[in-house]
């Protein structure tokens, strides 16, 4: 089992609160994390349809029979059961780590969370692997492969091809999941939105556009897209914006939480079509955005990440905001270094002369400075680096 970096901020939070919720996509490894991490917690799976039934219909059986410590998974199933959560702990404010909450949509459990348990809970996001916890194991992977995989734990731990891997994946979770949550009555429609939607990943998004396309409303496709997001299927990536003379662009960009269901659902099957697809560029700035996204995560800290553009096409593909400062990033798929790449970078430190030294992520040989950035490859990604 690889270590996930979210498990020391997991037990720390189980010393502080009496309630831990984890929230992230299915199969991004929950279960597997919070049973390693709580061996002697009693568990329950409301999957389960009779779990499921006695935890709705009889509550009080329900916790007799599952008695504390207790790990609650998919617990977003049952939302209702969360107020007796909070009545237990209320009359007992003294223990924590009694209750360790595991759910994969974020819409009923949130509202659910923030209605019976705040000022109890600790929450946290576990989101696919990141190159940090992969380490060695990238090692050897040429990168086409590597966004073809993407980085859900068992895409790394079975035997099956990635499209076969995210086939099912998609049928079985996503499709499933998020039609449910919407009650979409025409599939196809919801279908077409997800393709289409993964052939704008790094890009602004555009309701209209895909209105238009889908044959929907744009109210609709922004009820589609916050769903999406809330079940982790997607995130969108905010805007920078300041008062520094230029006219920054205030509509968010768009990527797929795992780049390799994006490229399943833009129908790449090979590295060799991946290395070929004119959104090759996108996807690899996905990949290395959802894993700058992980890094904060992982701590259990906000993201903290944005992008700048102008109204006149300047743009720096990543921009953390951390400790009062601002670390520009530029994202290039490019294996070989030219100045061209960090030109953006140093018009940004220009316009904001006292950020962070810049970095250019890319697929090439690490640097400690080029033309006033740090290069670091890909694979490389980590806090140190980023953060250091």
């Amino acid at each position: 089992m690889l270590e996930r970096h979210l498990g020391a901020k997991i037990l720390e939070a189980a010393k502080q609160y009496p309630v831990v919720t984890l929230l992230g996509p299915r199969q991004s490894g929950k279960t597997t994390l919070v049973r390693s991490l709580f061996p002697g917690h009693t568990y329950v799976d409301l999957e389960d349809p009779d779990l499921r039934a006695l935890a709705t219909e009889d509550p009080k059986t329900f916790f007799e029979m599952h008695p504390e410590p207790l790990v609650i998974d998919e617990v977003q199933r049952v939302p209702e059961l969360l107020s007796r959560i909070q009545v237990r702990v209320d009359a007992d404010r003294a223990r924590n780590g009694r209750f360790i909450l595991t759910g994969s949509h974020q819409p009923k459990l949130k509202e659910a969370v923030s209605q019976s348990l705040a000022g109890r809970t600790a929450e946290l996001e576990l989101l696919p692997l990141s190159m940090e916890e992969l380490g060695a194991r990238t090692a050897g992977v040429p990168t086409d492969e590597l966004m073809l995989r993407g980085f859900m734990p068992g895409a790394w731990a079975g035997r099956a091809s990635p499209t076969d891997f995210h086939r099912n994946y998609f049928r079985t979770y996503v499709e499933r999941d998020v039609r449910t949550l919407l009650q979409v009555r025409n599939a196809a429609a919801f279908e077409k939105f997800l393709h289409l939607l993964a052939g704008r990943v790094g890009q602004l998004v555009n309701l209209d556009g895909l209105a238009g396309e889908v044959g929907v409303s744009a109210p609709t496709i922004e009820q589609w897209i916050s769903v999406a997001e809330a079940s982790f299927v997607v995130f969108r990536l905010p805007p920078w914006f300041a008062n520094v003379g230029k006219r920054f662009v205030k509509t968010p960009k768009i990527f797929f939480t795992d780049v390799g269901l994006a490229a399943y659902l833009l129908g790449i099957e090979t590295p060799r079509q991946l290395a070929r697809d004119p959104l090759r560029g996108h996807l690899f700035e996905n990949m290395a955005v959802a894993d700058l996204v992980k890094l904060r995560t992982n701590a259990g800290r906000d993201p903290s990440l944005f992008f700048v553009r102008d109204s006149k096409g300047f743009e720096v593909d990543a921009l953390f905001s951390f400790g009062g400062d601002l670390r520009p990033l530029e994202i290039k798929s490019a294996r070989t270094f030219d100045t061209d790449l960090v030109k953006n970078l140093a018009s940004f430190r220009k316009l904001v002369p006292d950020c962070a030294e810049p970095r250019l992520v890319y697929d090439g040989e690490a640097f400690p400075a080029r033309a006033g950035a740090r290069c670091l490859n890909v694979r490389d990604l980590s806090r140190d680096s980023v953060f250091g």
